[in-house]
């Protein structure tokens, strides 16, 4: 059993390992975490439901802390650009990129939103993810960014796995709006910052800081709003160029800087002196075909926990598959496997902010992924592959070889 919540030490001693470990669950929570010899009498009654993890291991149930998983619409086109040799900066020049998916959301209705997620959230459940981040961001307008929420809002209602909202309102600059930027972004902070932060159930603000989406003034103008307003602040930073996103990033008090493919030594150095977590997107480097891949064995050696994430997201990382971005992290990042499994369990609860996530302790939400593979070195050495037999969500089990 893997606890995630080893004191100190490299990433093999913060896993946690308990041989022959129990975890012992009543309701919600979580009771008991230790060898099973130090059981407690009585602790097993006759209406106790047992679970054995049969040769395997148990661990935190996943979090996959950014992704986009409320969208309508695809561009499987764009991925064929990309083989074709179109890079994704290209491709959003053009007039395709974000303003395409942006086009198809508008359109849809929260139901219809709904039901598109569904599907994506099922089966990052099936990979033993237990909690998501989810952002807006395809909306950009204000209407359209609500509508996001409100979906994301039904969907906590509907299915079991924990959401987190984050607003993302500088995602893209809509047409309609490229010569006047400026009245675009005044809309998003003036309008939209605070009818969403009224709605009490919207924990970040995120921006997209690149050459085809905002600069830093324009994100400091609006993250600037948004902490004032109670928002927590991420965004998406160093990924197609090197524009000091990280820096950015530390300066505003983000709790998180996420792809950072094109992150420099300052980068680094300013996150670590600010305490804020890198979250990489291995799958998404592959996918949108942009090089190099962040470097993950530089940020980790800074002595920065390393997050990962799918960012599932119709045009530069469709994909649910957590197993693919942990073979990523060790393949192309340089992580451990132990740095890649605690990248979606303990770095990943620092990434969303909610430290009692991502590890097993009495108290804790009794959420965890039960593994048929014998140790967690075979998650990224599968490649692909998911070996999740059992999850427990919120306390409740789903056995998916029952």
């Amino acid at each position: 059993m893997l606890t995630c919540a080893g004191a100190t030490g490299p990433a093999e001693a913060l896993l946690g390992a308990i041989e022959h470990g129990v975890v012992g669950v009543r309701g919600e929570r979580i009771v008991f975490v230790g060898e099973a010899a130090a059981l407690p009498a009585g602790a097993i009654g006759p209406g106790t439901q047992l679970v054995d993890a049969r040769g395997g291991f148990v661990g935190p149930g996943l979090i996959d802390p950014h992704t986009h998983v409320v969208f309508a619409g695809e561009r499987a086109d764009e991925f064929e650009l990309r083989c074709q040799g179109k890079s994704y900066l290209q491709i959003a020049q053009a007039g395709g990129g974000i303003v395409r998916t942006v086009r198809a959301t508008q359109d849809a209705t929260v139901a219809q939103l709904v039901e598109l997620a569904l599907p994506r959230l099922r089966r990052l459940f099936r990979q033993g993810v237990t909690c998501v981040e989810v952002k807006t961001g395809y909306g950009l307008s204000v209407d359209a960014e609500l509508r996001m929420l409100d979906a994301i809002a039904e969907l906590r209602r509907v299915q079991p796995v924990r959401l987190v909202s984050t607003l993302l309102p500088l995602h893209a600059l809509p047409k309609s709006y490229v010569d006047r930027r400026a009245e675009f972004v005044a809309l998003m902070r003036d309008e939209l910052l605070p009818r969403a932060a009224a709605r009490g159930d919207v924990t970040f603000c995120d921006a997209f800081v690149e050459q085809s989406a905002f600069t830093h003034e324009e994100t400091r103008d609006v993250l600037g709003k948004a902490k004032a307003l109670g928002f927590k602040l991420r965004l998406h930073v160093d990924q197609l160029t090197a524009n000091q996103g990280a820096q950015l990033a530390a300066e505003l008090g983000a709790v998180s800087a996420d792809h950072l493919e094109q992150i420099d030594a300052a980068g680094i150095s300013a996150l670590k002196a600010a305490g804020v977590v890198p979250v990489l997107a291995p799958t998404s480097t592959l996918f949108a075909k942009v090089r190099p891949f962040a470097p993950g064995r530089a940020l980790s050696d800074a002595g920065l926990g390393v997050a990962l994430c799918t960012n599932c997201n119709p045009g530069s990382s469709n994909s649910e598959n957590v197993s693919l971005a942990m073979g990523l992290a060790c393949l192309e990042n340089g992580l451990t496997p132990a740095e890649a499994y605690l990248g979606f369990t303990r770095w990943a609860a620092a990434a969303i902010a909610d430290p009692e996530r991502g590890r097993l302790q009495v108290g804790g939400p009794a959420d965890l992924a039960v593994y048929a593979a014998p140790s967690y070195r075979e998650l990224p050495y599968h490649l692909g592959m998911n070996d999740v037999r059992a999850v427990v969500c919120r306390g409740r089990l789903t056995d998916f070889e029952a």
